[in-house]
């Protein structure tokens, strides 16, 4: 990777209850989780006199893009890469290869993709990837970039699945689908059955949220 990237921007949802209270989204709460994962990795980049905050910039611009192009095309839309370099798109179109492969093998009827939903009675939102029907099956689909699927990523998926629940869609299954932003990275299937105790993680990060906000934590 090089300076020839720019910078790719994703706008933060603010999300809010139905009488306007601000509530925090998943991705916040769940990181809350401890990484150690990251230290090992950082370390490693250091030992080989990488700056890994630059690193770790570059390669979230290439599964971000990656990640919008995926999304376009669930959408039956065509993406605009013209804000984009050409050696972006390029490494973005190649890490998307091996969804397309995957998808090949499926029948996916999506419902509603890259939709903002809020808890009104657990006070927090979320952003589902894709919500479809996956082989007659309606499926909750999470798409990741990167390397690996982290334990926190189904903690993640199961506050999704509750967030689609409350609103009245059923789930019957939940998938994880990991493209990786280089070849080197591969691609990953992952699909859980029973949420529920990664659910529980969920709920109690949440309430150390809260907590944190009565006492004024940073």
């Amino acid at each position: 990777m090089s300076d020839q990237i720019k910078k790719v921007s994703r706008a933060h949802t603010i999300y809010k209850t139905s009488d306007g209270t601000r509530v925090p989204g998943a991705t916040t709460i769940t990181g809350l989780l401890a990484k150690p994962f990251l230290i090992t990795w950082a370390n490693r980049l250091g030992l080989e006199g990488i700056d890994s905050t630059k690193y770790r910039d570059e390669a979230a611009d290439i599964g971000t893009l990656a990640h919008a192009m995926i999304q376009s095309h669930l959408q039956g839309e065509t993406f605009n890469t013209d804000a984009y370099s050409p050696l972006q798109v390029d490494l973005a179109s190649n890490a998307i290869l091996s969804y397309f492969e995957w998808e090949k093998q499926h029948k996916i009827e999506p419902v509603f993709c890259e939709t903002p939903l809020v808890s009104d009675s657990r006070l927090y939102g979320g952003t589902v990837d894709c919500y479809c029907k996956l082989d007659g099956e309606h499926t909750l689909l999470d798409f990741k970039t990167g390397k690996a699927i982290y334990d926190e990523y189904f903690v993640q998926l199961a506050a999704y699945k509750e967030l689609l629940i409350e609103h009245g869609h059923p789930v019957e299954k939940c998938r994880i689908l990991r493209v990786g932003r280089d070849e080197t990275e591969g691609f990953e299937e992952r699909s859980v059955a029973d949420t529920s105790k990664y659910f529980n993680v969920f709920q109690n990060l949440l309430g150390i949220y809260y907590i944190k906000k009565e006492l004024k934590w940073s």
